[in-house]
């Protein structure tokens, strides 16, 4: 008989085999999901409220078209109140390199300076009184168009905007409608005189389709939940700001001037409107682009606009026509200058006329054309509001023991007068 052991053996072996293969595994543990790199979060890039994000593609036409130091002169003496502009404008002999947004790792935008064997014209949608053809006699305001910008809104408006006051049962004082007024006195005084005129508004309603309703979630997000705190935000968000743009869009993309004259009657503090304060002087000064503040040169659609302005060189027309027309219109109104309280970080004076002050107000810095911001007389001076209480006359009538013209005939006079005079020279 065969000896079975090998038989058994194998057989032994086959079912190990079987075994081994059939037995249920160990199940590995799951390998856990990649988790998914994410970006390094991009610092919002600061704005003013209600600004879009600046193109910074539109300063290349400006490349070559100024030097150096006329850039670095403008940018310090002019265009700013401090030293902040260092930290997104780096200045170097053939360019400057300018910070565009938040994300420093971003390429800055470089602007190539001229050089006298390289200077490019500058490019401007306006004609300054330089480049202007010689107008033909007794026409001296021909081949320019002039925007008038009354100021403010008036009308139901002009409690909003906290641009009146009444005293008793005496008419009430609303600048909106005031400005209004001098601007249809003006428009046809500076068409005699050959001038395209084109008012910004004609009524005593808003340019903006926006209302104060509009704007309440806005408001939300940068005041308080106290229910006054956001109605008066949102109020001021529409006609300080909405108001202004809707203004400046159809300026720049409709109008486009050669000239803007935004007109405004002053004040001082005045306190309860219903119960005013008066005060016993009067003054005049006319503002111009420039004195950009620290907190608005860290705002990215300021720096952009601070820049457009800077290169279309509207600050060297604004001060040549307004050194003009504050001279004419001094004379005639006898207004003394304005003299702003010392240590405001806000305004510098412009050294060829004490009337002239550079400040970074909404329409100056939107509107693309140079801009003439009148601010004469104080509405709440005992001198001047008795000439608003006596209303619009002919000729001369005695107010507070002088002979005087209607204020709002020597506003539209004396600015027409002082245009003449300029573009007649």
């Amino acid at each position: 008989m065969r000896n079975p052991a090998p038989l058994i053996a194998t057989l032994c072996l086959g079912l190990l085999v079987v075994f081994l293969l059939l037995r249920p595994k160990t199940p590995e543990p799951p390998t856990p999901p990649a988790i998914p790199e994410k970006p390094a979060p991009k610092s919002p890039t600061a704005l003013s409220v209600l600004a879009e994000n600046p193109d910074w593609t539109t300063l290349e036409e400006y490349q070559r078209t100024i030097s150096r130091d006329d850039f670095e002169k403008l940018l310090t003496e002019i265009f700013t109140t401090d030293d902040t502009w260092r930290e997104f404008i780096l200045i170097r002999d053939e360019q400057a390199e300018i910070i565009t947004n938040s994300d420093l790792a971003e390429p800055p935008f470089v602007l190539e300076f001229a050089t006298p064997d390289n200077t490019l014209p500058t490019p401007r949608l306006w004609k300054d009184t330089a480049t202007r053809p010689i107008p033909p006699k007794g026409k001296p305001l021909s081949n320019l168009h002039i925007a008038i910008d009354p100021g403010h809104i008036g009308g139901k408006w002009a409690k909003i905007e906290e641009r009146w006051f009444q005293i008793g049962e005496e008419k009430p004082v609303t600048e909106g409608d005031m400005s209004l007024y001098v601007a249809k006195l003006l428009k046809p005084l500076l068409e005699e005189l050959g001038a395209t005129v084109t008012l910004v508004r004609s009524t005593a309603e808003p340019v903006t389709p926006l209302r104060p309703e509009n704007l309440t979630s806005l408001a939300a997000e940068n005041t308080s939940d106290d229910p006054d705190s956001l109605r008066r935000f949102a109020e001021q968000l529409f006609y300080r700001t909405a108001e202004i743009r809707a203004r400046a869009e159809l300026v720049n993309n409709t109008i486009k001037p050669d000239l803007v004259l935004c007109l405004h009657f002053n004040a001082e503090a005045w306190g309860d409107p219903n119960k005013p304060t008066l005060i016993p002087r009067t003054h005049f000064h006319i503002l111009l682009n420039g004195a950009y503040t620290p907190d608005e040169v860290r705002l990215a659609d300021q720096r952009l606009a601070l820049l457009k302005k800077l290169l279309q060189r509207t600050h060297e027309e604004e001060a040549l026509v307004g050194k003009t027309i504050a001279e004419t219109f001094a004379e005639i109104s006898k207004l003394p200058a304005y003299i702003y309280p010392p240590g405001g970080n806000n305004v510098r004076s412009v050294a060829t006329s004490p009337f002239l002050f550079a400040r970074n107000l909404l329409a100056n810095r939107l509107y693309d054309s140079p801009v003439i911001f009148m601010e004469p007389y104080v509405m709440n001076s005992t001198i001047d509001y008795a000439r608003i209480q006596a209303g619009d006359y002919e000729g001369l009538r005695e107010i507070n023991g002088q002979q005087l013209p209607s204020i709002f005939r020597e506003y539209a006079e004396a600015l027409a007068k002082g245009l003449e005079k300029h573009y007649a020279q």
